[in-house]
């Protein structure tokens, strides 16, 4: 694999670096910097989403036909290493890295018309609903059903976990269709206005009192045919290919080696307690260089990847493997964040946000006042979108051939 890049890739890489320095907003890297959650809030995110779609570059991953932005693979990689190393907000996946995809592979003429611009200007606002109550990790066991009669879908059950249901205009959900074959082929993927009576939402808050995913139940909950993706009985498929973009469609590596440096910054001046700053201390320092030896294997891993994604194949179940890599390395930046900061880090402020005029003081400093909350948001990080077990099973069968 040829590890360097081209004089256009560099030149690339420069213009990224020139569009941030001038067009990111300190509000907005103070509001990703200040926020523990799994996802920015919609203020913060869809600022930057608007800014991007302004000059041409929030939909990397769509077709230049669809509305996207017709770069390389490695262009790809190195916007995102960019913004992740300028600290801007990242950006909701849902609309754009999930069901954008999805719609501009299955789609029809008609739904890319109707749906993709208004994903591109941050006119509708996504929600997923895969997982439900008693299902776990086995996604194909889903139970809530839909109906099909004279042109309408009419869903009735559950979904849980649903990421910013309470702000999303629509909803794309895998239901059942067919309980009489194989529970793979009796599912589909349809798309459902969120804003109707046959939907509720139910907030969940996290243990470190955010608001980020929800419950939510269709009750005779109504949409049309015309907004089924694929035919029935496709959903599975069209599952799988959603959730490689969702397990190895963004760069990991860059965000979690940016999140060391910082850490080995706060070392220098976190006293150990015992002679000396938290720097000197043998335990820690050796703990911190394991954890960016992994991140950076784990960008070899993605660099790897993208060799495959420039000649034209799909990234296929290696996207398992960064995700697993990517989620244990996060956790143990977690880990190491609140040990550095000791009894600051303790500290759990339920206002949000953090960001802004009324944002509570914080103990000791900022990045004492996200510790616990990221620490306990990120826990699921190692569940969601598969959990470890799910994308150990894809990678020994398909991966290791056992």
């Amino acid at each position: 694999m040829d590890m360097t890049f081209s004089p256009d890739d560099i030149a690339f890489r420069e213009e990224v670096r020139e569009f941030l320095a001038t067009k990111l907003p300190d509000r907005l890297r103070d509001g990703a910097r200040r926020t523990p959650g799994v996802f920015v809030e919609p203020d913060i995110g869809m600022e930057w989403h608007r800014i991007l779609n302004d000059k041409g570059w929030v939909a990397p991953h769509w077709p230049k036909e669809d509305g996207g932005t017709g770069w390389t693979p490695t262009q790809k990689f190195l916007f995102e290493k960019e913004c992740a190393l300028a600290g801007a907000p990242a950006l909701a996946i849902l609309g754009l890295r999930l069901v954008g995809p999805v719609i501009c592979a299955f789609g029809t003429p008609e739904q890319k018309a109707r749906f993709l611009p208004k994903i591109l200007s941050g006119e509708e606002y996504w929600c997923q609903g895969y997982s439900e109550p008693g299902s776990g990790s086995d996604l194909a066991s889903l139970k809530t059903t839909a109906r099909l009669e004279d042109g309408e879908y009419t869903v009735n059950g559950s979904k849980i976990w649903t990421t910013h249901a309470h702000h999303a205009d629509w909803i794309f959900a895998l239901v059942r269709t067919d309980a009489t074959v194989k529970k793979q082929a009796g599912i589909t993927f349809l798309l459902l206005p969120m804003d109707q009576p046959g939907i509720e939402v139910t907030p969940i808050h996290s243990m470190s009192g955010d608001h980020e995913v929800n419950a939510v139940f269709f009750s005779d909950a109504k949409t049309s045919v015309d907004c089924r993706i694929g035919e029935e009985g496709q959903g599975w498929a069209i599952a799988k290919f959603l959730l490689e973009n969702e397990r190895g469609g963004s760069c990991y590596a860059p965000r979690l080696l940016q999140s060391i440096d910082k850490l080995e910054a706060l070392a220098k001046d976190q006293p150990s307690g015992v002679n000396g700053a938290m720097a000197h201390d043998a335990r820690f320092r050796d703990r911190l260089a394991r954890a960016r030896l992994e991140a950076e294997a784990l960008e070899f891993t993605e660099l790897r990847i993208l060799a495959e994604l420039a000649k034209g194949r799909s990234p296929g179940p290696q996207t398992s493997l960064v995700k697993l890599l990517g989620s244990n390395i996060g956790q143990e930046i977690d880990t190491l964040r609140l040990e550095l900061l000791g009894h600051d880090a303790l500290q759990l402020p339920l206002e949000r946000p953090l960001y802004g005029n009324e944002a509570p003081e914080p103990v000791g400093s900022e990045t004492a006042q996200t510790a616990m909350g990221r620490y306990l948001n990120n826990r699921a990080s190692t569940i969601f979108g598969g959990s470890d077990e799910v994308q150990k099973n894809i990678i020994a069968k398909t991966v290791l051939g056992l």
